[in-house]
């Protein structure tokens, strides 16, 4: 039934009302504010500051320029060509995210099944992908428990490379190393003979270099020379760099090329990614160069956990510290209600701490100083470290309540 004018008009605008929705409100900028100062005091991980950007980075990202990424994106082709000549490879390819990038490697690698992709048993691609190895490429994996418990050797990567042609076995034709892993630096030299048994077999090889920015600047490695070893390259824009989305696939242009073809049927071709280009930019030129005093903070959360009697079960190498309270006599649940609980809270998600670039000094000296207050709780109650008994339980620690 059609409507005459004047109905028509009302009709629309009576849809117009309903349409409309106003995501500002009053204390829109003032919510944002608190979120930045939230952000300072939480430990979860690094993913939090591409949550709550700076103004600055705002800012810079507002004069992007603007295009279709799917077309021609001049920000976004900017980006991808410097960051192809950053990781010395030919070519780049914008992603939404870190665990697109490695799955959309891996697809472009892997050729006609059957194949296995070899890598640590707790890299990424093997915990944290939701399974996409196999969902997506429907590959075999093979997790390699390292002996050292920090990297795998050249040596178990040849114990468990199957090479062979015996039909029971799915072929590894990809080597899958991360750089950093739980926030430890992968040898260079280590990767380096990997990379040589690899080519000797005609096996290709991928980085999960998410937090490889990390690595170059504690040890001062060009970010070109990390990744001569590989293939491919997966680069996190929003970790550790603070960008609010996105990762950089690297490689040959044949590879990226197909690459992109994968991107745009995993649904991963996005259109208007100036803004986020830009502020990738950002990041790499104002954030990159705040590592060094991110890793300085977390060796200085590291030592004042250790001084209040906390093991340290993964040391600092770069942002991350790993730690068990119950040397102190308490738990982690209880640990992370304590912080909450401060009038200033602090968030924390576990056994493990993330520093950022927007982690505060304040925010570790506050951190500290409750678990320090929580172990002389504990041990006025009368909580005591029992090495016997932890022997005996086969744990390596256990505080008990002493008698009366």
């Amino acid at each position: 039934m059609s409507l005459v004018n004047g109905d028509l008009e009302a009709a629309r605008r009576a849809i117009a009302d309903q349409v409309k929705f106003d995501i500002l409100t009053e204390s829109h900028e003032a919510d944002n504010e608190k979120a930045r100062q939230e952000v300072a005091r939480c430990f979860i991980s690094d993913t939090i500051t591409g949550r709550i950007p700076t103004k600055e980075m705002y800012l810079y990202a507002s004069r992007a320029t603007l295009g279709d990424d799917v077309y021609h994106e001049p920000s976004t082709l900017a980006l991808e060509a410097h960051m192809a000549k950053l990781t010395g490879k030919e070519a780049a390819l914008f992603l939404p995210s870190g665990t697109m990038s490695n799955q959309i490697a891996l697809r472009t690698h892997f050729k006609q099944p059957p194949y296995a992709v070899l890598c640590d048993h707790r890299a990424h691609i093997n915990t944290y992908e939701a399974g996409g190895t196999a969902f997506h490429s429907g590959a075999h994996t093979y997790p390699v428990i390292p002996a050292n418990g920090h990297h795998i050797t050249v040596e178990e990567v040849e114990a468990h490379a199957v090479l062979d042609h015996n039909i029971h076995y799915a072929p590894v034709e990809l080597i899958s190393l991360e750089n950093t892993l739980n926030g430890t630096i992968f040898p260079q030299d280590e990767i380096v003979r990997i990379s040589e048994f690899a080519r000797k077999h005609n096996l290709k090889m991928h980085l999960d270099g998410a937090r490889i920015w990390h690595v170059a600047a504690e040890t001062g490695t060009s970010i070109s020379e990390l990744c001569a070893p590989f293939d491919s390259v997966s680069l996190c824009l929003s970790k550790g760099l603070g960008a609010p989305i996105g990762s950089c696939l690297v490689g040959p242009k044949d590879f990226i090329h197909k690459a992109r073809w994968f991107r745009k049927l995993f649904g991963g071709g996005m259109r208007q990614t100036g803004i986020l280009a830009a502020s990738a930019a950002y990041a790499l030129t104002h954030n990159f160069p705040q590592l060094p005093r991110v890793h300085a903070l977390t060796r200085k959360l590291e030592a004042g956990l250790e001084e209040a009697g906390v093991r340290i079960t993964s040391g600092a190498e770069t942002c991350m510290v790993f730690f068990d309270p119950s040397t102190i006599g308490v738990s982690l649940p209880e640990l992370v209600e304590a912080a909450n609980q401060l009038p200033n809270p602090i968030k924390l998600g576990g056994s493990r701490l993330v520093v950022h670039v927007q982690t505060s000094d304040e925010a570790v000296e506050d951190l500290v100083a409750l678990v320090r207050r929580l172990a002389e709780e504990k041990k006025a109650a009368g909580f005591v470290y029992d090495a016997a008994k932890a022997s005996g339980q086969g744990r390596q620690n256990i505080y008990v309540k002493v008698k009366n």
